[in-house]
C-alpha cells in the first residue's frame, strides 16, 4: 500500500541528502514503526509520501499512485494524523467530524458520524461534547475517525502517544492494533519503543537519511533492546 523505491531527497547547498535511496514497503495489515533521531529523514519521508516535496530521485507510491505526479490521487488513499490534531474547540466531536469530512470531499451522512467516532474509541458522551474539553488522546481519536470516513486504507501517524498518560497511550496502541487487523497499512513515526513493541509488526531505524536497520517488532523484546540500544544501532555502533 505504501512503497518507497530508491527514494532520495537532496536540498540545495546541503552536504548530504536528507533522504538517501530509501527502499520501503508497508503492506495492508502491517504497522511499520520508524524510529530515529531528529534530522534522520523521517519527516522528509512523510512529506514525500504526501506529495508536499518532489523527490530528487526515486518514487513514493501510495496504492500504486506516484505521490509526485499524482499528489491528489495519492492523498486520497493516505490519511495523515499529526502529533497534535487541530480541531475547532467550540464544536463537538460529531460536528468536527462532519465538517472535516465535508471539506475533504468525503461528506458523511449524519447517521454515520457517531458510529465512526465509536469505532475510533470515543464514547458517545464525549462525541456530543465540545472539543475544547477533550484531551490530546481524544482529539487523536477524532483524527482517526476522519481517516475512517475518508475510507483511506493507508495511515501515517506522527508520534501518536507523545504527551499521553499511560492509560491513554495503551488505549491508542490498542486502537492501532485494531486498525492493523482491519487491513490498514500504517507507517508510524515514534520515539516510543514500548509502543513499537506493543502494536508494530516491523521497526525501522533511520539515521543520516538512510534506513539503517529493520527488525521484527518481536525482536525488540527477544533481544532485550531498549531506547539506548536502538540509538547505538542507528549510529552503526551495534551489530
Amino acid at each position: 500500500m505504501l512503497e518507497a523505491r530508491k527514494l532520495t531527497k537532496r536540498y540545495e547547498g546541503a552536504f548530504a541528502p536528507a533522504l538517501d535511496r530509501l527502499n520501503l514497503t508497508v503492506a495492508p495489515g502491517e504497522v511499520f514503526c520508524m524510529l530515529g533521531p531528529n534530522g534522520a529523514g523521517k519527516t522528509t519521508t512523510v512529506n514525500l509520501f504526501l506529495g508536499f516535496l518532489q523527490p530528487s530521485e526515486g518514487q513514493a507510491l501510495v496504492g500504486g499512485l506516484d505521490s509526485a505526479s499524482d499528489p491528489l490521487g495519492a492523498r486520497a488513499k493516505l490519511a495523515y494524523i499529526p502529533e497534535t490534531v487541530m480541531l475547532y474547540g467550540a464544536l463537538t466531536g460529531l460536528e468536527n467530524l462532519g465538517y472535516f469530512t465535508e471539506i475533504a470531499g468525503a461528506p458523511t451522512p449524519a447517521g454515520e458520524l457517531l458510529p465512526l467516532l465509536l469505532a475510533a474509541g470515543l464514547t458517545e458522551e464525549a462525541a456530543r461534547r465540545p472539543v475544547k474539553s477533550y484531551s490530546k488522546g481524544m482529539r487523536q481519536k477524532v483524527g482517526v475517525a476522519i481517516a475512517l470516513a475518508r475510507r483511506a486504507r493507508a495511515l501515517r501517524l506522527d508520534e501518536p502517544t507523545s504527551g499521553l498518560d499511560p492509560l491513554a497511550a495503551s488505549e491508542f496502541a490498542a486502537l492501532i492494533s485494531r486498525l492493523r487487523q482491519d487491513g490498514f497499512a500504517i507507517l508510524m513515526v515514534t520515539h516510543d519503543v514500548f509502543l513499537a513493541r506493543q502494536c508494530g509488526t516491523r521497526v525501522g531505524i533511520m539515521s543520516g537519511g538512510k534506513l539503517a536497520r529493520v527488525f521484527g517488532a518481536d525482536d525488540l523484546g527477544h533481544l532485550g533492546l531498549d531506547q539506548a540500544d536502538l540509538a547505538l544501532f542507528a549510529q552503526g555502533g551495534a551489530a
